[in-house]
């Protein structure tokens, strides 16, 4: 098993979740999250003035899945996430020792 975190732009979770659910994959956990990379933040006028906005805001997808479906996963989240420019996102592939789903006790992948 492995677990798959992609921060994405939120605009795209949308049309990612619809792709996922194309191919066969419901199960995610969505989170807010604000972050910064080489972009360093953007800055923009108001009234004016000049300001920085060094976090910018993304969503987290964490996803934990077979390992015989995450390189389709990853095509997905790529395919619907890539506009080419600075802040596109990333994506994390950890290992997942077990899984247990509590309400039936079950453990590793049929738990997922």
């Amino acid at each position: 098993m492995k677990k798959i975190e992609a921060i994405i732009r939120p605009e795209f979770l949308l049309k990612i979740k619809r792709k996922l659910e194309e191919i066969g994959h419901y199960g995610m956990t969505i989170t807010e999250v604000q972050g910064c990379g080489k972009q360093g933040g953007i800055t923009q006028n108001w009234r004016g003035e000049k300001y920085k906005i060094e976090f910018l805001q993304k969503i987290k997808i964490e996803m934990v899945v077979k390992e015989k479906d995450v390189e389709k996963i990853i095509d997905v989240i790529v395919n619907e996430a890539r506009t080419g420019e600075i802040g596109d996102g990333k994506i994390f592939i950890l290992p997942i020792e077990t899984a247990i789903k509590i309400r039936t006790g079950e453990k590793g992948e049929s738990a997922i």
